[in-house]
């Protein structure tokens, strides 16, 4: 390759590099704007969230085109194309995340409309929520500096997260036992506290594929994961 395509590639691939960082933010702000709006019951905030989406899967649609352009239009180094293969599975994972913020955003709305609420505040949805964001926030810092034992750390703090979600689908279970007018609100709580643990999870897909581009160590499957694919 010429040191004039070589300069070429290098700004390409940096710009596809600084897009996947720029709609990691924009998710980071989605999910946090919708577990904001759960917390205050505004429909205006879920609706925001909602519309956001847009922006979220035109991102997903733009830089995965653009990948695909590079993969034929260069031969790319080991290193280049781990990077890249990367880049797409992580925009599917960001991707993935802005349809749970869409959704608890959602079913806070329906929340909201529902009226009068049965059940106390469960103190442990905030606390996973926070679990969640501050997983997905550091898995794209560790993607924005390479950094391969920040993202150990982001793979590490996902038992946290699944440890929150069973309490509170065992406090829930304990409502609707008790009390059977709280099932439906119960269910659609239970729906919420389930897109949060997803987005653990799909933070943590983006841990394992900053370790890929960095070692070239594929770690995927080597621990017992979700079955579903949302």
């Amino acid at each position: 390759m010429s040191d004039h395509l070589s300069k070429q590639f290098d700004r390409e691939l940096e710009n596809i590099s600084s897009r996947i960082l720029q709609m990691g933010t924009l998710v980071e702000r989605q999910v946090l704007a919708a577990i904001e709006a759960f917390s205050t019951g505004s429909a205006e905030a879920s609706q925001r969230v909602i519309d956001g989406e847009r922006e979220v899967d035109a991102d997903e649609v733009g830089i995965d085109e653009d990948c695909t352009l590079l993969i034929a239009r260069r031969q790319l180094a080991a290193g280049d194309l781990r990077l890249i293969l990367a880049i797409l599975r992580i925009v599917t994972d960001l991707e993935r995340i802005g349809d749970k913020a869409c959704e608890i955003a959602s079913m806070s709305r329906v929340l909201r409309l529902a009226g009068a609420q049965h059940l106390p505040r469960l103190t442990d949805l905030d606390h996973c929520g926070r679990l969640a964001t501050d997983m997905l926030r550091a898995a794209l810092d560790s993607l924005a500096h390479r950094d391969v034992e920040a993202a150990r750390r982001v793979i590490g703090s996902d038992a946290a997260v699944d440890t929150t979600f069973n309490t509170i689908l065992r406090q829930l279970l304990t409502y609707m036992l008790e009390d059977p007018r709280t099932i439906s609100e119960a269910l659609d709580i239970l729906w919420i506290a389930k897109a949060i643990e997803r987005i653990g999870d799909h933070a943590t897909n983006i841990a394992e594929d900053v370790i890929y581009v960095v070692s070239g160590i594929d770690i995927r499957h080597t621990l017992p994961k979700p079955t579903d694919d949302a």
